[in-house]
């Protein structure tokens, strides 16, 4: 099933996408990501009811997608977890895996536009699969973790470079405005059989940049979720962007950084395709206030 939030006649929905319509429930669903998550089974039972009996459709081209969990209330992204892209940055091989946050304001929808800041030119793409959490859960062992993915989707992990060097944390510059594209929808586990063997691509215009597939990450979902949870309490509509493979524009020569007028395409095998354009931040964001 593909779970979209949406905007429809000046209302914001939930909904699952069926080819190039979407239903959507009327007062039988919650009208928001987070609490359909929180309510597991039994919301995607209702769903599925409605799809099977035929509910009203709403055209797709008549209805704006948002981002599937416009605020999630996690955004943890992992570092250097493809071996290709360890290899271009000629670092070594993490012992554990590396987690830091990104801001949930940074969050946009297939579509929007990515922000080149007045303070960097130095912006990066690098195409990821995410994951998102359907169950409040901690102390998950390996072996169960999957029971706790909700879902899949795609995350553009968008990245200053050089606002990340300023701090090992790496939070500022994972967490400006616009840079962190989600989506187009969730896409729920039971329809992705291998979240391990998933090709993954990104192109800049029609440059192809990245070609990878998920079976070269080095954590794999389960083991990140195991991780985790020794930490922290995982909740319904957190996401966790699991790394990017190797051809991020920091690591080109000449370097291949992002530009106004370019567009970042970011395809992965049974999840679609999340598109957003490149523009330069408009000046109303330059105003406190």
């Amino acid at each position: 099933m593909k779970l979209a939030t949406f905007s429809y006649k000046g209302q914001i929905r939930i909904g699952a996408v069926l080819g190039d319509a979407v239903v959507t429930g009327n007062g039988e669903l919650p009208n928001n990501m987070l609490d359909f998550l929180a309510a597991g089974a039994q919301a995607l039972s209702t769903m599925q009811t409605l799809i099977d009996s035929g509910a009203p459709r709403i055209p797709l081209a008549e209805v704006t997608l948002l981002a599937p969990i416009p605020r999630p209330g996690k955004l943890l992204g992992v570092g250097l977890n493809y071996a290709d892209h360890i290899g271009e940055t000629g670092l070594e091989k993490p012992e554990y895996p590396t987690f830091f946050t990104k801001q949930s304001t940074c969050v946009i929808a297939d579509g929007e536009a990515i922000h080149v800041p007045p303070v960097s030119d130095k912006v990066d793409y690098e195409g990821e699969l995410a994951f998102v959490i359907g169950k409040r859960c901690k102390h998950v062992p390996v072996e169960q973790a999957h029971d706790v993915i909700a879902a899949y989707t795609i995350c553009n992990d968008v990245t200053v470079r050089d606002w990340q060097q300023r701090t090992p944390t790496w939070t500022l510059g994972k967490s400006f405005d616009t840079h962190g594209p989600l989506g187009p929808w969730l896409v729920t586990a039971d329809e992705i059989a291998d979240p391990h063997n998933l090709g993954l691509k990104t192109w800049v215009d029609e440059e192809l940049r990245q070609n990878g597939n998920t079976s070269e990450m080095i954590f794999n979902c389960y083991e990140l979720i195991a991780y985790l949870t020794q930490v922290m309490t995982l909740e319904p509509g957190d996401v966790i962007s699991t790394g990017t493979p190797a051809g991020v524009g920091v690591k080109m020569k000449p370097r291949g950084y992002l530009k106004p007028g370019q567009t970042v395409r970011i395809e992965i095998e049974g999840l679609g395709s999340l598109s957003n354009p490149v523009i330069a931040e408009p000046e109303h964001f330059l105003v406190a206030g």
